[in-house]
Order: structure tokens, then C-alpha cells, then sequence
């Protein structure tokens, strides 16, 4: 709770001032589902700030190259996680979704254009003033909210590959991958040779 006599509130003005207001707005939905009521705590507020000079760094230094499978899987998945949420208002999961999205892509260092259009689009709900910035950086015309709102396609979300743990005498060992369709008796002679 918060009280002006306590000296414990908290003015979002200066939050907006040293964060900037996507930042903010991307924290106050990042807490959790929207019908609960939230502690408020300002040290998420860096991590929010973090994940979006992350997602920025995204769109620097040009895009070329073709999307690889990993990279359409990562941002078919975010496309259905997020466009479910925002059905169900789960704001929060959403964002931790980006994060995962936005980390996968770093470490496969994905510069497709088209891909990285889809992601400005899919965070204009949550941080608007940075995606019309990356939308006109894009070479895009008019706004980042007229756009077509992406679909997603199961075909880039099924697994082609299943890792297992291999276990001797009750202890793990180590782990191999196999096909996702493989049968026992394959995995098994993989595994005993």
C-alpha cells in the first residue's frame, strides 16, 4: 500500500523519465494476470528495461539472410502464445514469451527482415513507441497498429527431434537425439551401441 505520509509512493513520471514509458507499461503488465493485485517492486523494472534494449539490438546492424527452421519456430511459437494471451488477457506470459523469443533469436543471430517485421508487430500492444520507431527503421509506411496482425503456422511447431536423458543403473549419463518419430526398438539399439 502506498501513502503520501509514509514517502512511499511511487510517481510514475520518474519511472517514464529514466525508463521511458514502454518500459514502464511492459513492467506493469510483465507483474501477472490483471485481475490479481500486484506487489509493486522497482527492481523488475531493469529487467524489463534490459529485455527491450535486447529486443532493440534485434534491428541493428541490417537484415539479410533467409530464415532458418529454428528461427520460424521460435517466432511461430511466440505468434500463437501471444495471440492466445492477448484473448485470455494474460499480458504477463506474453512477455515472458518475447523474452524466450527474443533470447533464442540473439543466439541464432536471426537478421530476416520479414521475421523481424512480425515481432514489431506482435510487441505493438505492449511497447507501441518502440515498435513504430523499428517499424520505420523496417522502411515501413504508415503505422505499426495498421498492419496485419500474423498468423501462425503449425507446421514450423512440430518437433522433429526429441532429446533423451540416457540413464545406466539408475544414473544419468548423458543425452542423445533421436527423430520424434523413432520407435523403441531404434532408440534402444542407438543407445545400447
Amino acid at each position: 500500500k502506498m501513502s503520501k505520509s509514509m514517502f512511499n509512493v511511487v510517481n510514475p513520471d520518474m519511472i517514464v523519465e529514466k525508463y521511458g514509458a514502454d518500459t514502464l507499461r511492459l513492467y506493469e503488465m510483465f507483474l501477472g494476470p490483471v485481475e490479481q493485485s500486484k506487489p509493486w517492486d522497482t527492481n523488475g523494472i531493469d529487467g524489463c528495461h534490459r529485455f527491450l534494449r535486447k529486443f532493440w539490438n534485434l534491428y541493428q546492424n541490417g537484415f539479410e539472410g533467409e530464415a532458418t527452421p529454428e528461427n520460424l519456430k521460435s517466432v511461430h511459437k511466440l505468434i500463437k502464445k501471444v495471440s492466445q494471451d492477448i484473448e485470455t488477457f494474460s499480458y504477463n506470459t506474453s512477455i515472458s514469451a518475447f523474452m524466450i523469443c527474443v533470447n533464442e533469436l540473439s543466439q541464432q543471430k536471426c537478421k530476416n527482415k520479414e521475421l523481424l517485421k512480425t515481432l514489431v508487430i506482435l510487441i505493438a500492444p505492449f511497447a507501441p513507441h518502440i515498435a513504430e520507431e523499428l517499424w520505420e527503421m523496417l522502411g515501413e509506411q504508415g503505422s505499426v497498429c495498421d498492419s496485419q496482425w500474423p498468423t501462425w503456422n503449425e507446421e514450423y511447431l512440430v518437433e522433429s527431434q526429441v532429446k533423451l536423458g540416457i540413464a545406466f543403473n539408475g544414473k544419468a549419463r548423458f543425452e542423445m537425439s533421436f527423430a520424434a518419430d523413432a520407435d523403441n526398438k531404434t532408440i534402444e539399439e542407438a543407445v545400447l551401441s
